[in-house]
């Protein structure tokens, strides 16, 4: 008898304080995935979201009932009405996030989703911009040990056309952003 009734405890907490939480956090955050480096992290945000969104939704419930019932609301282990809305919620919002695709091997496909503007080679730019500024690094040196010398105006060249290049990739970036 006393495993019915910690068993009753242990279903009535998770229906409180987490399942309608947690199946509606999948379903609006199906693209969340707990594998890969920030899989911990993600975890930590979906478990605390899903305690959040459990009491938020318990609170709401719950006053929806107490407005709703004639001579007011009031929950006992003998009348689950409370726990029987909160599971009611979790089916529907396990429901939809199986539709969007929450609990899937692959991501969700998002039909109207454009891929952001220069998303498709930002690592190559950004290295790119790096080995550039580096050069330049390497040239203004180049340019303050030849003060003087032949060399200087041939490196002030490269330098101008280096700042050049820069600039204009620079640019570029910008106006893929831009559109």
């Amino acid at each position: 008898m006393n495993l019915l009734g910690n068993l009753e405890g242990v279903v009535g907490g998770l229906l409180l304080f987490f399942a309608p939480g947690f199946f509606t956090s999948r379903a609006l955050f199906p693209e969340w995935r707990f594998r890969g480096p920030a899989a911990l992290r993600r975890l930590v945000e979906t478990l605390t979201l899903s305690f959040v969104l459990s009491v938020t939704l318990t609170v709401l419930v719950g006053y929806l009932l107490f407005a709703a019932a004639p001579g007011g609301f009031q929950a006992y282990w003998t009348d689950p009405v409370l726990e029987a809305a909160l599971a009611g919620v979790a089916v529907v919002a396990l429901g939809a996030g199986v539709l969007r695709g929450a609990f899937s091997r692959e991501l969700p496909v998002r039909r109207d989703a454009k891929p952001d503007p220069g998303e498709s080679d930002a690592w190559k730019v950004s290295r790119e911009l790096d080995r550039l500024g580096q050069e330049e690094r390497r040239l203004q040196h180049a340019l303050r040990v030849s003060k003087g010398s032949a060399e200087e105006v041939e490196v002030q060249a490269r330098l101008a056309k280096l700042k050049a290049d820069t600039d204009e990739l620079r640019r570029r970036r910008e106006a893929e952003y831009a559109e």
